[in-house]
């Protein structure tokens, strides 16, 4: 006598099925419990992020708070044609010279030698093609040395002043009475 069995095709779909909703139901759980109160509260970010973010200790300053103790360079830099450039784009993140009191923490590097030319190539090397031209001067190194007669192992800073480059260039033209163009 042949009992008449039931095909178990399905089965292994079913179990599936349930698997995947529990696994869907108790990824929903978790999910609330274990998420933030302010989650979502400004669309898909946390409300309470932006009182976070204002905690936050200021990492980078403007020129003028460098310039509240290097008054000396202020009137340079201002002057120069460097004015637009920040301070920190050379001598490196405020926040990490002074501290949340107004406190010097640390002295940030001065550079010296061939680290003063690879800093001025950064911005002014001709070989860089995406800088708008119009705007800053691009030099080829060391042609630029050679075609100016100086000493090929001398470094940008023993020609220009590196807060205002054209100031020395302008002082000697004046005392050379020579013509700006020149």
């Amino acid at each position: 006598m042949h009992k008449e069995s039931r095909s178990r095709y399905n089965a292994h779909l079913i179990k599936l099925i349930i698997a995947l909703v529990v696994v869907g139901v108790g990824g929903y759980f978790a999910k609330q419990a274990l998420s933030p109160d302010t989650m979502g509260q400004y669309g898909h970010y946390r409300g309470a992020d932006i009182e976070d973010q204002k905690n936050i200790a200021l990492k980078l300053g403007t020129n003028d708070s460098c310039f509240q103790c290097h008054q000396p360079i202020r009137t340079i830099h201002k002057d120069g044609v460097h004015k637009t450039v920040s301070c920190e784009v050379c001598h490196g993140s405020y926040g990490n010279h002074i501290g949340d009191n107004d406190e010097k923490i640390g002295t940030l590097p001065v550079k010296r030698g061939d680290e003063i030319s690879q800093l001025c190539l950064r911005c002014h090397n001709k070989v860089i093609q995406a800088r708008p031209r119009e705007f800053i001067k691009m030099v080829g190194y060391p042609e630029h040395l050679e075609q100016m007669q100086v000493n090929p192992t001398h470094n940008c800073s023993q020609c220009h002043m590196v807060h205002d480059p054209l100031l020395w260039i302008r002082q000697a033209r004046e005392m050379m009475r020579m013509p700006e163009g020149a």
